[in-house]
């Protein structure tokens, strides 16, 4: 039985819908309360079993490399003022035993094309793909765990979806298939960014998938699509004509960070669950009488 050992992360964006805050610094940096995205999509993979992070990159992404590396100076001026604490969060941002691996994508010519620069590195084995855009807080294991359960039961391609309002289905892309059970879909077919009444349904992919290595033969052939730049849904319709594909209705709520109301809406939430802050955090808010 195949097992999942590597996360690819797209993050070679422009993060263009939060300038002036991205113009020098990446998207997937922006801080939730204490923690970028990044580490929150990477803290996600490490507890469903990943040890292997492959990070497809871009100009200006320096800053995601230096984050999960080593920085020496800091560390060394932590531990000269006896801050233990601090020096153990710097140093054990990601276990040990995990390697990232950074790979660059030349120009940005979609999801589909950035998943498609992993192949090298993934190979023959069945692989993750994390949108840290898409933060899920499931107060357990994470999102990604609870997909890896289904994959190991049913060994196909299995994208995790969500229900959204009929007039939403044009900001993603939606599946057309059979559902087997009150959180599981067979899926037929994916239509990109439709139109609300051409729509086959209202379950719409979000940023997490589990992908079978045929993926990157029907990467290789698929042409432009919606918005000019090669989909990854267009190639997931292609593999569902030949093999099973499941869609997977996740349990934990979901935030649009790569919309400033879907960011800001996280970090209140998280906020207010924070050990440190949380609480007076929740009684600032109370005095506010919003």
């Amino acid at each position: 039985m195949s097992k999942i050992h590597k996360a690819v992360f797209p993050v070679a964006g422009m993060g263009t819908r939060f300038l002036p805050a991205t113009k020098a610094s990446p998207k997937e940096m922006l801080p939730v309360v204490d923690k970028p995205l990044i580490q929150y999509a990477a803290e996600e993979a490490v507890m469903a079993g990943i040890d292997t992070l492959v990070f497809i990159t871009g100009r200006h992404k320096r800053s995601i490399e230096d984050h999960f590396d080593k920085a020496y100076e800091l560390e060394t001026e932590l531990n000269a003022e006896g801050k233990n604490t601090m020096l153990n969060m710097v140093q054990n941002i990601l276990p040990k035993h995990v390697k990232c691996i950074y790979i660059r994508q030349s120009e940005p010519l979609g999801l589909g094309h950035a998943v498609l620069c992993a192949k090298p590195v993934v190979g023959d084995d069945p692989f993750a793909v994390i949108l840290a855009d898409d933060l899920i807080d499931d107060g357990g294991s994470g999102c990604l765990a609870q997909m890896i359960d289904v994959y190991e039961n049913a060994q196909c391609g299995v994208v995790g979806v969500q229900e959204v309002d009929k007039k939403e289905v044009k900001s993603y892309g939606v599946i057309s298939g059979k559902q087997i059970q009150d959180n599981l879909w067979d899926v037929d077919t994916f239509v990109e960014k439709p139109e609300p009444k051409d729509a086959p349904s209202n379950v719409a992919v979000v940023g997490r998938y589990i992908l079978e290595p045929s993926i990157f033969n029907i990467l290789e052939q698929t042409g432009e699509g919606a918005g000019g730049e090669i989909q990854l849904t267009d190639a997931l319709a292609t593999q569902a004509k030949s093999e099973k594909l499941l869609a997977y209705k996740f349990d934990g709520k979901r935030y649009d960070c790569g919309s400033k109301l879907g960011y800001l809406e996280a970090t209140v939430e998280l906020a207010m669950k924070h050990n440190g802050v949380g609480k007076r955090f929740t009684e600032y808010l109370k005095q506010l009488n919003l």
